[in-house]
Order: structure tokens, then sequence, then C-alpha cells
């Protein structure tokens, strides 16, 4: 993906704000906590895991905040007015009239703060580590350590804080924040920022935020404990909380792509589907001419049109548009928003298949789609079709693309089936085997059940072994926390010495004991 032009916005005041726009579709504003921002440094090193990911499914704008980045830095003014008037400045630039808005950190009381001024510009909210007021940091030992170093030289203070204060255990990703913090801003200009954020309080606001919200929480935050991000939840009329185990925010982009799809899927259903990018559900009857034969034409036929009937009626659950006009002797199509919806009907449609006596082959890919009469065409649903050729009667295959967008959220395994050369598609497609997790293991414990892992695991451990049950390679685990493939490997052999576990299947099968498939 190309990099995004940085572009500049004056707020009323005569600051000049740097941005950068990417990605098409609906927007989604989003904010650092002050001051960490730098338009440019933010695509390319730090949070190009985060922002690369998000600009393929919406339209992301982002920014920096004055006396940060690209922005003017010879202004020090943090205040909430200010801070509010930045994104007024920026919205209005961009054209942002309706818009989701997601805020990290010391980001969230400003984005609760324009949320309150202007509600109907908001259609939905992500706040991550997010806190209304400044008892629920102060107190932390975190920021009193902080606090204590903020005078100190500025390159040992900075590697201090990447190194000790953040937690991160990979040594060449805080030394890369160290210096991303040294590009982001000057000292007296970050101490303004920091100071500046111990006026906020934003609680009283809560009770009244209209737009749906996702309040994300990281369990081994270093600086705002989880029960902050309860009480900010709690306080929303219409939130949901997630509770995860990523200081990195690797698992943020697909998080929100889900969170904003569930909006997209509980608007009128979209009887003329547009064309462009969408998850395709390919179901067909496994050895069909052998049960034609065995039933007979019209017996077959009758049966067929009973499970065609049952399976577009699957696909509307789950909020997905069938294509009218195909019959299942020649395959049901299907179109989904959401990849975890998606998902889910096809396991579904596997289970009617199963009851019907009718078994299916079933396929998922995503990709771009052109719509005409009725139907839909493209590279996209070949891939689909082909996909499904390859399972086993009543198996779900799906593609990378597929794995991609729903395996921090779809509450599934997935078992690595290789590259597969499909007829038609000239490059090998990475295929993967959905397998359900036992319907106790796939939705969070009851209390009084077991602890989430054995003490004898470390929390970094246990952040492996789950990558390792839901299908994660070594250079997968490696890039989403951010560790070495050494590191990796070494957790991977201590993991395997704690639990006896001879291999990847062994691991899973601890893993989905000890309910470790799903994040809490």
């Amino acid at each position: 993906m190309a990099t995004p032009r940085i572009q500049y916005a004056k707020t009323s005041d005569g600051v000049n704000i740097a941005y950068c726009v990417a990605g098409e579709g609906s927007a989604l504003l989003w904010l650092w906590s002050p001051p960490w921002s730098h338009v440019q440094l933010d695509w390319e090193t730090v949070s190009s895991h985060i922002f690369q990911p998000l600009a393929k499914n919406q339209r992301l704008v982002w920014f920096d905040w004055p006396g940060t980045g690209l922005s003017d830095r010879d202004s020090f003014d943090f205040s909430m007015e200010a801070m509010t008037r930045v994104i007024e400045t920026v919205g209005a630039r961009t054209g942002l009239e309706k818009f989701s808005l997601c805020a990290v950190l010391g980001a969230v009381p400003i984005a609760l703060t324009y949320a309150a001024q202007w509600p109907e510009r908001i259609s939905r909210l992500i706040f991550a580590d997010g806190w209304t007021q400044p008892s629920d940091f102060q107190q932390s030992a975190t920021w009193q350590a902080e606090k204590a170093l903020r005078g100190l030289d500025w390159v040992i203070y900075s590697e201090t804080f990447a190194r000790v204060l953040m937690g991160y255990e990979d040594e060449e990703y805080a030394h890369q924040l160290a210096k991303f913090l040294r590009a982001c801003v000057e000292p007296d200009a970050y101490r303004a920022a920091l100071d500046a954020s111990e006026h906020y309080d934003v609680s009283a606001l809560l009770p009244g935020v209209t737009a749906p919200t996702l309040v994300v929480h990281n369990q081994n935050s270093p600086w705002i404990g989880v029960q902050a991000g309860r009480r900010l939840a709690a306080g929303i009329p219409d939130s949901r909380f997630v509770v995860v185990e990523d200081l990195t925010y690797a698992q943020l982009p697909s998080l929100i792509y889900e969170f904003l799809r569930e909006g997209e899927a509980s608007s009128p259903p979209a009887a003329a589907l547009p064309s462009g990018t969408a998850i395709i559900l390919f179901a067909d009857i496994a050895d069909s001419t052998a049960l034609t034969e065995r039933l007979g034409d019209a017996a077959f036929r009758a049966k067929a049109r009973d499970l065609d009937g049952a399976l577009r009626t699957v696909i509307g659950e789950y909020a997905g548009t069938p294509i009218e006009g195909k019959l299942l002797g020649d395959g049901v199509l299907a179109m989904f928003t959401s990849a975890r919806q998606a998902i889910e009907a096809a396991l579904a449609s596997g289970r009617a298949g199963d009851n019907a006596a009718l078994p299916l082959h079933l396929g998922l890919h995503a990709g771009d789609v052109i719509r005409e009469d009725n139907n839909v065409y493209g590279g996209a649903v070949n891939i689909a079709s082909r996909i499904s050729g390859l399972a086993a009667p009543g198996e779900v295959l799906v593609s990378e693309t597929v794995r991609s967008l729903a395996r921090t959220s779809a509450g599934v395994a997935f078992e690595d089936r290789g590259d597969q050369r499909l007829k038609g598609v000239s490059d090998a497609v990475r295929v993967w085997a959905v397998n359900p997790v036992d319907a106790s293991t796939a939705r969070e414990p009851l209390r009084g059940l077991e602890p989430a892992h054995p003490d004898h695991l470390t929390a970094r451990e246990v952040e492996v072994l789950r990558l390792i049950a839901a299908g994660r390679t070594n250079a997968e685990i490696s890039r989403e926390l951010v560790l070495s493939l050494r590191t990796v490997a070494r957790h991977i052999t201590n993991i395997y010495g704690k639990i006896g576990a001879r291999g990847k299947a062994d691991a899973t099968s601890y893993a989905i004991h000890h309910n470790l498939t799903v994040e809490k």
C-alpha cells in the first residue's frame, strides 16, 4: 500500500496540523494519546501493524496533535478546548460528516468530550485502555515511577520508558519505540502534555454518550488498571467490554473491523449488494451425482430444494445475502460483510446439510466482486468455489484472507492445510480448515471454573499458547506479539516442557482444556 500524502489544516487559532488519509469506505478517525503522534512514522514503523490493516477496510484519517510530529512544534496548548478544536479542524478539512472515532489512552477523554459536543457526527466509538479521570492512573506504580523520571536526560528517559515502564520484552521493538517517542515530541512539549492530562475529568459525560461503543482494555496494562476500563464501559449506555492481552494493539484492527461491520449489518438489508469487497460463501452438495442415482432425480431435487430454503434462512440469520437464481445443484452462493458471521453461517450450513443427509462442501474467500443482474462475478467468487471443492463433506475451508480477518473474533480454531493450487488461479492459495471450539470453551467461562491458565505458565507463554491453538505459525506469532522468531521458539520450547506437549496438536488440546481458545 502506497505511503499516504501528508497534508495540513489550520486551526482557528493558527496552528498547522499535519494529517493523513488512507483507504476508502466509511470513515474512521484515529486519535493517539497526546503527545504520541507522528503521521509519517505511524504509517511506516511502530504503528504500521495497526494503520495499514485498518486502511484496507475503511477510510482512515489520523493526525499529529499541536506540538508533536509534523504539526507546528511551537504550540504547547494541550487544554481540552485546544484538543477538541483540532478534531473539529481535521474533520472539516477531510469532509467527515458522520464517522467512527477510535481513541487510545489519554485521547479517550478528548474523544468523549468531542462526542458530547457533536453527538450527531459520531456513528461508533472505540476506546483502548481508556480512562475518564486522573485518579484512574495517578495511583499506579508505573505512573509514579514515570513522574519521578520525567526530568531526566531525554534519551535516558525515553529508553527507560520503552524498555522498563511499557514492559515490552522485545528489545528491538522497545528501542524502536524510544526512537519514535524522541521523533514525536520535544521534552518540554512532552511534559506539558502529560501535565495537562492530569486535569482531564470527563466522568460526568458517560451517561450522555449515545453512540454504540467498544471498550477494549489490556489486562496487563502497566498504566491503567482493568477496573478503569470496566467503569468506562459500565458508564456508557450502549457499550461492550473486551479484555485482551495485547500491549502493542495488534488485535485492534480485527476487533474494530468486526465492530464496525456489525453496524453495517444492522442497517437495512442490501437488496442491491454493491460491487466491491465482500466475504463469499460457496456451498455445494457432496457427490450429488451418486445421490441422484441412489435417490432418483425427483427425490433428490425435492430434498435439495428443501435444503436450499434452509440454507437461505441460515444465511439471513447471520446477516448474509444469498444470491438469487443459484440453485443448490449448482452451488449456493452468499455474500457477507463480516468474516466472523460468514464463518458462523458456513458452520450452521454444514449442520443443516448433515441433518438433511445431504452433506456439503463449504468454502470461504474474501475479495472484490462485480454484481450484475442478481448475480456476482469476479476472481474472488471463483476462488471461493474452488476452495469449497477441496473441502471434505461437511467441512468448512477458508482462505488465508478470511482467516486473517476473523481469527481473533470467530471463536474457532484454524488448521493449516497448506498452499493449494486452484484451477484457473495463477498463484497458490493458503487454505485453512475451520474447527469449531467446544461450546464450553467458546464463550467466557462462568465464575467458579478453573483459572484461565495454570500458575506455572507466564502471561507471555499464555499469549503464545493461545496463538498456537488458533493455528498461527511461528512467523505469525512473531509479527502479532512483536517478538523475534528466536524468542517465539524459546517460548514454545518452554511451554511444551511445562505442559508435556509433544507438538502443536497436544498444545492445542491443552489450550482447549484450560479455556485458552478465546480472549477474555
